[in-house]
């Protein structure tokens, strides 16, 4: 999270993400590409930044599959992530859950996470978006696999 990196002295050497949770029609009209007007606003801004949003379960399914075509052994986190896909209460929670891409990017430089963050966040106070979270790449901001899934 931010906190933690912003008292480093370095911490403009981090990029960020921005991730956002929607309520379960929103996420799954988001996923499948249907034009909804409650959404109108939140795609606006994403359009505005360049921005678009790509579904957490589905870049875990993804992830998974892609492990499973070239070799398990190469995607270190492949244990991890197929465990949570296969927790009904965590797949439905990633269904909602959506990591905003800039320019075709993960993860991006904080002038550009900052401004795009500030035009979102009024979406929570108003119900469009039930929640927002800037992530980092510090290590220390992180979570690690629990120590089973770590090889």
């Amino acid at each position: 999270m931010l906190g933690a990196a912003a008292g480093e002295p370095n911490r403009d050497r981090w990029q960020y993400q921005i991730r956002i949770m929607l309520e379960g029609d929103s996420a799954e009209a988001v996923r499948s590409g249907v034009s909804s007007t409650s959404l109108a606003v939140l795609l606006d801004v994403l359009r505005r930044h360049d921005a678009e949003l790509h579904c957490q379960l589905d870049a875990f399914v993804g992830y998974c599959a892609e492990a499973e075509r070239h070799g398990i052994e190469h995607y270190p986190l492949y244990a991890w992530t197929r465990a949570t896909i296969e927790q009904p209460a965590k797949r439905a929670r990633y269904r909602r859950s959506f990591a905003v891409h800039v320019a075709g990017n993960e993860i991006y430089r904080k002038d550009l996470a900052m401004p795009l963050e500030r035009e979102l966040r009024p979406l929570v106070e108003t119900g469009v978006v039930e929640s927002l979270v800037v992530h980092d790449t510090n290590p220390v901001n992180n979570p690690q696999p629990p120590r089973k899934f770590r090889r």
